[in-house]
């Protein structure tokens, strides 16, 4: 860590080779020669890209190792977490990893505009928007959550959640190794 308790550039990418060597000895498969190829930048900390030593060096996909997915190291506790490689170009990880491994509650971008409809037109056109928004919401639910949204509350995490596009229930964030003391 730096002076300011967040984790460098250069520290993650330690820890990952640690890691990295720790996984290496569990495999059953062949032992290919890990290393780290890229490193980027998050607000939430680092994402550190792996693969076999000899794709690093040449970037030749015959020794790609498919689907291994970043690894996310936590920029304030340095915790590392497996983001999987199909949810890495296409969908909010971050969002995700906030939500599923820190419990940070992220806010709802339909509430805005369903208080705007209820204000300016009524609880019948706000659940009408709100459903064609989020049609994974029954007529029920539509209204609990436009009748909690009148009432100046914020929806249950429940309804929030659907009113998100339905993710895959297989792609979560694993967290491989706790925060670094």
């Amino acid at each position: 860590m730096n002076d300011e308790g967040v984790i460098s550039k250069e520290r993650a990418v330690a820890l990952v080779e640690s890691l990295l060597a720790e996984e290496r000895l569990t495999w059953a498969g062949p032992l290919y020669e890990l290393a780290v190829y890229n490193v980027e930048e998050h607000a939430v900390g680092w994402v550190v890209f792996w693969n076999t030593a000899e794709y690093a060096r040449t970037h030749d996909l015959v020794h790609n190792l498919v689907g291994s997915g970043p690894y996310l190291v936590d920029r304030h506790d340095g915790s590392i977490h497996h983001i999987p490689a199909a949810m890495w170009p296409f969908e909010d990880w971050e969002e995700l990893y906030l939500r599923q491994v820190k419990g940070v509650r992220t806010s709802d971008p339909l509430v805005s505009s369903v208080r705007a409809l209820v204000d300016s037109a009524g609880v019948v056109a706000a659940m009408s928007h709100l459903r064609k928004q989020a049609p994974r919401l029954s007529l029920r639910e539509a209204r609990d959550y436009v009748m909690a949204v009148r009432d100046g509350v914020e929806p249950s995490e429940e309804l929030a959640d659907l009113t998100r596009e339905a993710k895959s229930p297989h792609l979560s964030i694993e967290t491989l190794v706790g925060p670094v003391r």
